[in-house]
């Protein structure tokens, strides 16, 4: 049975001076290593690796979001010739869904199945929220033929400056072809997608970075109500017309999720809360106790590497977002398997060198299809994998109903107050 974190805090008297008046000090140091050691053992983690847009089938309702036919590791793999990813083998994603290149494992390193989005939608946020237990009633807003013209009324009188575009758009196209006017006109371009976002984007000789976050928070403050999308982001970029480069500064301004998700629930036990990746903007920074902001993977990764070497009991929810952000969305399906290898590469060591009672989580939060024309999410059911040194291998989970299962075994794990939503299978795992 595991240990509650808040039943590691009660530490005796004997720690911190040695002291106790009826034992020797070489006793009383004895009694103090045992004790660091007895916690140390009972430390119990959760660490959730989330490849954003890895999808692994449309779901029933895909035709509606005009992604029927999507299914971004199946169409991957063919387009590439097959998938070479052996520690994915091993672990059971070829268990999930048939894969060009990646066989059934007879017997799985993991547990295994794949989770339907039971919240309308397929962006990041709804995916990240219903992980975290919280599933939405209705989508966020989107705009497929822009913003109302209230709204970008508003915002400009706010900013004092007229816009550019308006218009749903890939955020590389859209700099080039408006980055010469944006130039002259000294107008911030304003774009969308079929995501629930409103993206400033402005070079950085024009509008300097803090101004267009300061933008950033005028457009939240406005986009409230009936246009209140899960999103707003900045997107600063430099360079000259024909060379246009994105700036790694993005910054995203997210709505806090209504409900307390898992991160509050494991924050509130006293215990920790590590956020890699963009995990801390999605969900506002509630419920954290530290992050590492980064969207490159070779930093997550390392990021969590370094927190597999501490000793405390709590989450580390870590997002890997070039899948989408650099290949997916940008209809690249050799970066993407690029980026799949590397991961796989990484993945053996991370399962190779854990020694402790960590349970590990891999799954999506919403697909991306490098394969088909859209450039946007897919609406797709998203791979489960679970393993961990306390954790059964080899059993098939079948099709979760929610994300929020995810969420709700995590919670139990953890011994923290059960979500709102989301129904654990950890009896059938341990």
């Amino acid at each position: 049975m595991m240990i509650a974190s808040s039943s590691l805090l009660i530490i005796p008297p004997i720690i911190g001076n040695y002291s106790h008046p009826t034992i020797g000090v070489n006793d009383q140091k004895l009694l103090y290593n045992l004790q660091i050691l007895i916690i140390l053992l009972t430390m119990s983690r959760v660490v959730i690796l989330l490849l954003d847009g890895v999808g692994i089938g449309a779901l029933p309702d895909a035709q509606k979001y005009g992604d029927e036919g999507s299914n971004t590791l199946a169409n991957l793999a063919q387009a590439v010739g097959g998938l070479k990813l052996p520690t994915f083998q091993k672990l059971g994603l070829g268990n999930i869904a048939p894969l060009s290149g990646v066989d059934p494992s007879p017997l799985p390193l993991a547990s295994y199945g794949k989770m339907a989005e039971a919240s309308p939608g397929k962006d990041s946020t709804t995916g990240h929220w219903e992980i975290a237990g919280i599933i939405l009633d209705h989508p966020f807003p989107v705009y497929p033929d822009g913003f109302p013209d209230d709204v970008i009324r508003k915002f400009e009188e706010r900013i004092g400056r007229k816009i550019l575009g308006n218009v749903p758009a890939s955020g590389t196209v859209i700099i080039e072809e408006l980055g010469r006017e944006h130039l002259k006109t000294r107008r911030p371009i304003v774009y969308t997608s079929a995501d629930s976002v409103f993206q400033i984007a402005a070079h950085v000789d024009v509008i300097p970075i803090p101004e267009l976050y300061q933008m950033c928070e005028i457009a939240r403050e406005i986009l409230t109500g009936r246009h209140q999308v899960a999103r707003v982001i900045a997107r600063p970029f430099e360079g000259k017309p024909g060379s246009f480069r994105r700036r790694p500064e993005r910054k995203d301004f997210s709505l806090p999720p209504p409900h307390p998700t898992l991160l509050d629930r494991v924050k509130e036990s006293g215990q920790v809360v590590v956020a890699i990746g963009k995990v801390d903007e999605i969900f506002a920074f509630r419920g954290i106790t530290r992050s590492y902001h980064s969207v490159r993977h070779d930093e997550c990764m390392a990021y969590v590497e370094k927190e597999l070497k501490e000793d405390y009991s709590g989450l580390i929810f870590a997002n890997f977002v070039q899948f989408d952000m650099d290949w997916g969305h940008r209809n690249n399906p050799a970066g993407f398997y690029q980026g799949l290898i590397d991961f796989d590469e990484w993945l053996k060591g991370i399962i190779t060198t854990e020694t402790g009672d960590d349970l590990f989580f891999i799954t999506a939060d919403h697909g991306n299809d490098p394969t088909t024309p859209s450039t946007d999410h897919s609406r797709e059911y998203v791979p489960l994998l679970v393993f961990g040194r306390k954790i059964r291998s080899g059993i098939d989970l079948g099709t979760r109903r929610s994300f929020a299962d995810l969420g709700q075994t995590a919670a139990r794990y953890l011994e923290v107050e059960a979500l709102n939503h989301g129904e654990d299978f950890l009896e059938t795992i341990s």
